[in-house]
């Protein structure tokens, strides 16, 4: 933790399962392909990863949980360093939870969105790998899990997303900017009465 940048400004981290596509989709929202670490081997995110937007603006790649072929005192270490960094860390801001839509919101999962809500923390539900579904059975499979988060309050959302076909990434982007305070319109400065957006 005391190698971690200084804890002001905000900052988004992505956290979730060690197999449910979290590196790719940090790659994909991004647009940097090889930004966050991905590996056909889960659990390649051993560390706290920061990627700064600028001084004030941070985005986190947290390590994965659940299924890693790791030693078991590895994951052991990395949750104690999760727990930390969630309950210390006040510039963050939000969390963009990664789970594979075709196995969401198993028991641990669940168990880490009671805990945010425990603590009044916002939560973004990324449903990922939807291509591997049909559009009818993920939208399905969306209205459920909609369904089944109602009971951890307001402050979780969810969506379909997709890496490979970059679906829903917009969606998520824009969320992230919202959530960091990054505002991409500038202020109208007298004088620019009638002038075009991006003039």
């Amino acid at each position: 933790m005391s190698q971690l940048p200084s804890d002001q400004g905000s900052e988004v981290a992505f956290a979730g399962r060690s197999n449910a596509g979290k590196s790719s989709a940090i790659n994909t929202i991004t647009g940097h392909k090889r930004l966050a670490r991905t590996s056909k081997t889960p659990g390649r995110t051993q560390e706290i990863n920061m990627f700064v937007l600028d001084d004030q603006h941070r985005i986190v790649d947290l390590p994965g949980f659940g299924y890693a072929r790791v030693p078991g005192t590895v994951k052991q270490q990395w949750q104690r360093l999760l727990n930390r960094y969630l309950e210390e860390r006040r510039s963050l801001r939000g969390l963009v939870f990664v789970t594979d839509v075709r196995h969401p919101l198993r028991a641990d999962d669940s168990q880490f969105l009671r805990w945010c809500q425990q603590t009044a923390m916002p939560v973004h539900v990324l449903l990922t790998k939807c291509d591997k579904l049909s559009r009818g059975c993920a939208a399905a499979t969306l209205q459920e899990i909609e369904t089944a988060l109602q009971e951890f309050g307001p402050y979780v959302s969810v969506q379909l997303f997709s890496a490979t076909k970059r679906r829903g990434v917009e969606q998520v982007q824009a969320l992230m900017v919202d959530w960091l305070g990054l505002n991409t319109e500038q202020k109208k400065r007298p004088g620019d009465k009638g002038r075009k957006p991006g003039a």
